[in-house]
């Protein structure tokens, strides 16, 4: 009974998180019920249009209108048309498929074998995932017609079909978007962001004024923390903005998130607030004004300096990082006005094709990933091919659609797909079957339970990354039930072998993925934030390269790669949460202290950006030879600082940047850069250069210091 009693907090303790999870996760938020209204139109309009002119796999057609939907009316269109290129080609493979290897059955397993290789070899060596997937995607669901009893040029009818209405699904979800961006007048990301401001704006003022915060005020700041930044990162992903300004307005968002984060906390620290707190307060206050004024006006804030920045005060304990955070935010958005490419007639996708082919399409990853993948689908395709049972044939489906490069990414998708397949299956598709289909003998009334359907999934798949693909596999579960023919299913059999088509594609994939050259996501992570530091540490070297148009090239290739990795870090430490076993507690450790570095890091590599200008020396921004080298030195030792942090955390080395002598000569060096500038250059432009240096400075010392004192407290 003791055992018992000890053992209730613990499930109580997980039900009420669970519970505060799904308030998290399922709760308004700004744009929410726009976007979902866009996706159930969307889908609905192509469930119409299938179910009256009996298209064919109309039911796949619905179910990418939950994947397409995007936040802007550019980024839709970019989806589509790299899906509708990926469709392309995969129909191109089946058709030669059919065309040459349909006669002899060896040639024809060989060929889709290397069709399942080739499409999970391209989902992780080419970086736009929409078109690679696709392609694996149509050789998936079409994979059962090879080996049917029916005429070749049925075969290939049908994949044309297949080929055709999906495509049209999604130039109908783009008209959709079309229509609705004439009635859309608001930037979600910047409203996101100001919304920030503003929360942290009022309760600021009340604490200058030494008044008690409203209620209302906290509970806001509450649910923004709670809530976090990752709707504002997917807005921002999705935005199909220029690489630079998304760049910049990553860290941004970043830098908004820890600004909310600690002024959710500042009425825990209960006294009298100084009259010399009020005047920072103030001036806090003031800087925030002028930045939500500058995102939402499209302008560049002012920069200022104050002399007691980062101070610590007697009654606002938080107070120094307040200011700090803020100052961020400015330098940030200040260094935006010169970060344009500094050449915009170069031919920069050259370069970056280049380096990306001889680099990345040949790493012995990518082949350990397609030979996990295609070994996984395979073994669907073997099984029920041996079970004579092709209706489970959502098993290879399942493979593609949640393979992932590790454990943790890959288990993630795999557990919500399986709850959203069991959910919809049983729940939506059997219960809807059961209870409701015999009581509808129109296509109108089946209308109004697909729209209440697809509201509901929609409404999960626009949750953060932890729960959306919940949502998604809720739809994809009821349309593959109700949808994929033109009649009412008066059989459960059907619901039977999708879900357990599903239960087998994620045995595969547990038994190959997490067996087979596996890499658990704490180790990736730290793997790649050291990465990260690293690759910062070059970009501070600047270019190698004397001719103008080679560095530009080279520069806009590694911050590229720079910023991809931000996202992979960022990715890692939410699969993460899906990982279990003896490291646990020392992971979740460090993803804790990952994600209190990646902000920062993050406008450490921004002001690098805008830095990098004064390395390349466009026209405009030529420096005197003395500045360069004083520079070119300062840059030098703020690299090889970058390198020992990574050096530290990979090796757990305690002594690597606490002593004197880095700081010391940073210090020196800057003193040096600083006095030369002062001499060399116009008080403008010395001022320009010399602001983004201090907040560079300030920012590297900064977190070598705290990266020294997390990893000397953990040896």
């Amino acid at each position: 009974m003791a055992s018992i009693a000890q053992a209730l907090p613990s499930l109580n303790t997980r039900v009420t998180w669970f519970w505060d999870f799904l308030k998290e996760e399922l709760a308004p938020y700004r744009g929410r019920a726009a976007l979902v209204t866009r996706i159930v139109v969307a889908s609905t309009l192509i469930m119409v249009i299938s179910m009256t002119f009996r298209l064919p796999y109309g039911a796949y057609g619905a179910i990418f209108a939950l994947t397409l939907s995007r936040e802007s009316l550019e980024a839709t269109a970019s989806a589509v048309r790299m899906i509708v290129i990926g469709f392309l080609l995969g129909g191109a493979y089946v058709v030669l498929g059919l065309m040459v290897a349909l006669a002899d059955p060896i040639l024809r397993f060989g060929w889709i074998t290397g069709g399942f290789f080739v499409g999970f070899w391209a989902m992780s060596a080419v970086s736009n995932y929409a078109a690679s997937a696709r392609f694996g995607y149509l050789i998936a669901i079409t994979v059962t017609l090879w080996d049917r009893h029916i005429p070749s040029a049925l075969k290939v009818e049908n994949t044309l079909w297949a080929l055709g209405v999906i495509s049209l699904a999604s130039i109908i979800t783009l008209l959709v978007e079309i229509v609705f961006s004439a009635f859309r007048g608001s930037n979600d990301l910047i409203d996101g962001i100001t919304e920030r401001l503003t929360s942290v704006e009022e309760l600021l003022t009340h604490c200058g004024t030494g008044e008690a915060a409203d209620a209302a005020i906290q509970t806001t700041l509450a649910r923004l923390a709670m809530t976090g930044t990752s709707q504002m990162r997917l807005v921002l992903r999705r935005s199909g903005l220029d690489p630079q300004y998304a760049t910049e307005m990553g860290a941004v968002v970043g830098l908004a998130g820890r600004l909310v984060d600690l002024a959710a906390n500042l009425p825990y620290f209960s006294g009298r607030v100084s009259e010399s707190d009020r005047e920072r307060i103030g001036s806090v206050v003031s800087r925030i004004r002028e930045i939500r004024d500058a995102l939402t006006g499209g302008s560049v804030p002012p920069l200022h300096e104050s002399a007691g920045e980062g101070e610590i005060s007697s009654s606002l304990p938080l107070l120094g990082e307040l200011e700090q955070t803020v100052s961020l935010i400015l330098q940030t958005l200040a260094g935006s006005k010169s970060l344009p490419v500094f050449a915009p007639s170069l031919d920069l996708g050259a370069g970056m094709a280049r380096n990306y082919i001889s680099g990345k399409l040949l790493d012995p990853q990518h082949i350990r990933f397609a030979l996990r993948g295609c070994f996984a689908a395979t073994s669907c395709y073997v099984i029920f091919n041996a079970l004579f049972w092709p209706e489970i044939s959502t098993a290879v489906t399942t493979c593609f659609v949640t393979a992932l490069t590790t454990i943790g990414a890959s288990r993630q998708k795999q557990v919500l797909r399986f709850a959203g397949a069991i959910v919809g299956g049983f729940g939506l598709g059997i219960g809807s079957q059961i209870f409701i289909l015999p009581y509808i003998d129109s296509i109108a009334g089946f209308t109004v339970l697909y729209i209440v359907a697809i509201t509901v999934a929609a409404w999960f798949a626009t949750s953060s990354p932890r729960l959306s693909y919940f949502g998604v596999q809720l739809a994809v579960a009821f349309c593959l039930i109700d949808l994929l023919e033109f009649k009412f299913q008066t059989s459960l059999t059907v619901a039977r072998d999708r879900v357990v088509g599903v239960l087998l594609g994620l045995l595969m994939m547990w038994l190959f993925f997490d067996h087979l050259w596996s890499m658990p996501s704490g180790l990736e992570m730290k793997r790649t934030f050291i990465s990260v530091l690293r690759l910062l540490g070059r970009l501070a070297r600047g270019p190698v390269s004397n001719d103008l148009r080679k560095a530009i090239e080279d520069s806009y290739v590694l911050r590229e790669e720079i910023n991809a990795k931000f996202d992979r870090v960022r990715s890692l430490a939410d699969s993460l949460l899906f990982e279990f076993g003896p490291s646990r507690t020392s992971d979740l450790e460090l993803r804790a202290r990952i994600r209190r570095w990646q902000p920062q890091l993050r406008a450490l590599f921004v002001m690098r950006i805008a830095f990098l200008k004064y390395r390349l020396q466009p026209p405009g921004f030529e420096l005197p030879d003395a500045v360069c080298l004083r520079q070119e030195a300062y840059d030098d030792v703020s690299a090889r600082m970058l390198e020992e942090m990574a050096e530290r955390i990979e090796n757990q080395i305690p002594g690597i940047g606490t002593g004197a002598e880095p700081r010391d000569e940073l210090t020196r060096r800057l003193h040096e850069t600083e006095a030369e500038a002062s001499r060399e250059l116009p008080r403008p432009q010395a001022q320009s250069f010399l602001t983004l240096l201090h907040g560079i400075d300030a920012l590297t010392n900064s977190l070598a210091a705290e990266i020294a004192t997390e990893v000397s407290r953990c040896v």
